[in-house]
């Protein structure tokens, strides 16, 4: 395993599990491998489709807290899309789009 790799799994609290395969995860935890391979390559923009879907409340904000988290630190922009409002509060900017069209909020 390579060091940054690494480094992003203990980031999202799963250095120890860095040798388990998906189905002896949970969701929260295989979602937060999903988190850790996304900036592992510190790319300028990620793009997340509904980050947190089937996820209970408790994972969804340790999910969110930390995908928010990396962006900042990482000063990458992070594009959410969600149909869920209280994931767009994690926003810095909200574009609503109905029916395809943009709307002005």
């Amino acid at each position: 395993w390579n060091k940054i790799a690494m480094k992003m799994l203990e980031n999202v609290g799963l250095k120890k599990r860095a040798r388990h395969k998906p189905t002896e995860m949970s969701g929260g935890q295989q979602q937060r491998v999903g988190i850790a391979r996304a900036f592992v390559s510190n790319p300028k923009v990620i793009f997340a489709d509904e980050p947190t879907g089937n996820l209970d409340t408790k994972t969804t904000i340790d999910v969110m807290q930390t995908m928010v988290g990396f962006a900042r630190k990482y000063n990458e922009t992070l594009i959410i899309v969600t149909h869920d409002p209280e994931l767009a509060d994690y926003a810095d900017r909200v574009i609503t789009l109905i029916d395809g069209n943009i709307t002005n909020d």
